[in-house]
């Protein structure tokens, strides 16, 4: 059956020990992280450790700038119609994560700079905010000024939760998780949920309508599921960068044992999904 997604007006149709960095870098490979693991594994297990850890120190590096990318200022700002054209999309966002309903206990990973941290302490009975980067999370605790929110500091591959959630909500996380960690990952979302806990993530989508006009400047190179992005400073980093669709999310979730409802506007993905 073909799928229709409705993209901002319009209508598109689809058929520990510490690193270097300082971060506790987590398992790969998944279930291939055993004793018998081939030697390709092992070395693609040492180079996906190694893309992890200077991803976790692009953004450390990146915490007291990344406000001006979600907030369209500085070298972010595109002009007043496309600043519009932003809220519009990101207000479609909202309204969905209000349909969702965030109650009881939740968790939210990858916090960063607490843009979306503010919305979930409204409703949270208690929050968690997991993130590896101490630098984004002082930024999100002046934001949310709050001093019943508990942030942890850890690498989101290896924190092992402490209790049930109702609710894990990630946002501009997910495409930073290689594919290859994807089944590791959502297995470790499922273990940090109560029995009729859900999900809610949001994240870029791919422009149906790109211009050289709006592109990053700080990413020197788009790679398959990679970028290549630089600070102030002029260091540069290989970042996991994997842009979903939402028909192809859906279907991996399900593959994976997950009931998801995928949305897309022009520059975001988001929806809930829910273990089977």
């Amino acid at each position: 059956m073909e799928r229709v997604h409705h993209l901002a007006g319009m209508r598109v149709t689809s058929s520990n020990p510490s690193s270097p960095h300082g971060v506790h870098i987590g398992l790969g490979c998944g279930r291939l992280l055993q004793e018998a693991c081939s030697p390709s594994c092992k070395t693609g297990r040492v180079e996906d450790a190694e893309l992890l850890a200077e991803q976790v120190a692009y953004y450390r590096a990146r915490a007291p700038r990344y406000d001006e990318w979600w907030q369209r200022c500085g070298v972010y700002d595109r002009g007043p119609e496309l600043a519009a054209e932003w809220d519009r999309q990101l207000a479609l966002v909202e309204e969905a994560l209000t349909t969702f309903s965030v109650s009881g206990h939740v968790l939210e990973l990858a916090g960063g700079t607490g843009w979306w941290t503010q919305q979930l302490a409204r409703y949270a009975e208690t929050l968690t905010v997991v993130d590896s980067s101490p630098e984004a999370l002082e930024i999100n605790r002046s934001r949310t000024d709050r001093d019943d929110i508990d942030y942890k500091v850890a690498d989101v591959f290896s924190w092992p939760p402490d209790r049930a959630y109702d609710v894990v909500f990630f946002s501009f996380w997910l495409s930073h998780v290689p594919r290859q960690r994807s089944r590791s990952f959502w297995s470790m979302v499922g273990s940090c949920l109560s029995s009729d806990g859900r999900v809610f993530v949001i994240d870029n989508h791919n422009d149906p309508l790109p211009s050289k006009d709006i592109k990053d400047p700080y990413v020197l190179d788009y790679q398959p599921d990679r970028h290549v992005r630089r600070v102030d400073d002029g260091r540069e980093f290989n970042v996991v960068k994997v842009m979903y669709e939402p028909d192809e999310l859906e279907a991996q979730l399900e593959d994976l044992g997950w009931m998801a409802e995928i949305n897309a506007t022009r520059w975001f993905i988001f929806g809930s999904a829910r273990p089977r």
